[in-house]
């Protein structure tokens, strides 16, 4: 499942909520017909864009009392109706947990974290030995990044020996 949206807090008394957009795709709410809310699914009615916010009316939760439990509730989507990425990008869920290798087949250790800097990403594995290890995200350092076999290949850094 991917997370797309959080429900922030009801809007009027006819059952709309506010959602924040928690995805690059906020023009994908417009072609969604349902979404993951915990265990159910929920039927969008109708959505509107208000300033930085999403305002969604589920089918069936016609006042007030029946969303305000769903304040603070993650929207998800199954991992299937992602919006496909151009070729050689991922999403970041994509790359934590693969198992980063050099060149040489030598293993590096596993992305736990993608850090958003101003330039580019930068990709935290934990080492073996629990020791922290920086890869900026860059074709000239990310040599291959195969997300079916849960591996990435990087050039080897002289620091990381």
């Amino acid at each position: 499942m991917v997370v797309v949206g959080k429900i922030v807090a009801p809007h009027g008394v006819r059952g709309d909520v506010r959602v924040i957009p928690l995805t690059d795709f906020p023009e994908r709410f417009n072609e969604l017909k349902s979404v993951f809310l915990d265990n159910r699914s929920l039927t969008l009615e109708s959505v509107k864009q208000h300033n930085q916010l999403l305002i969604i009316k589920f089918a069936g939760l016609n006042d007030r009392d029946a969303i305000e439990p769903l304040r603070g509730k993650l929207l998800k989507i199954a991992r299937k109706d992602a919006v496909a990425l151009p070729e050689g990008e991922y999403y970041t869920f994509d790359i934590i947990g693969l198992e980063v290798y050099d060149d040489s087949g030598r293993h590096i250790g596993k992305i736990t974290e993608v850090l958003k800097t101003g330039s580019n990403d930068v990709y935290v594995a934990i080492r073996d030995d629990k020791r922290q290890v920086l890869i900026p995200a860059l074709k000239k350092v990310v040599t291959k990044i195969d997300i079916t076999a849960g591996q990435m290949t990087v050039k080897l850094q002289e620091e990381w020996e």
